[in-house]
């Protein structure tokens, strides 16, 4: 089975930092480009920032200079530093990656979610 799972949420006060992992497991052949998403309650998912396999990033304007992403492809792993964090940001942080594995003889690919991760900050 392939799939995505997040870790490294949890609560932490403005102004600090959390840092999530994105770990692609199973019989992979290629991990395209990944993402960071997240919601809050009563909004629509939004993108936070994405990442080539080349290592080009973008970000939301909202997160721009206090969150990286980055990458580790031997690993099949994302990861997003989130510093000076707000109580705006927080919101279930979702990893997405485009993922090609075998599958029998032949090969499949698939936009892949995570569980999510719960990310609260507040005082």
């Amino acid at each position: 089975q392939v799939q995505l799972v997040e870790s490294g949420g949890g609560l932490v006060q403005p102004g600090g930092s959390l840092r999530l992992s994105c770990a692609a497991s199973g019989d992979i052949f290629r991990v395209g480009a990944m993402g960071w998403y997240r919601q809050s309650p009563g909004k629509q998912r939004e993108v936070v920032a994405g990442i080539t396999t080349g290592g080009t990033t973008n970000y939301a304007d909202s997160v721009k200079g206090r969150f990286t992403i980055s990458r580790d492809s031997a690993k099949n792993t994302a990861y997003l530093q989130m510093n000076s964090l707000k109580p705006d940001d927080t919101a279930v942080y979702y990893c997405s990656a485009a993922v090609t594995y075998f599958r029998g003889s032949s090969y499949a690919s698939d936009i892949l979610w995570g569980q999510g991760t719960q990310v609260t900050v507040s005082s």
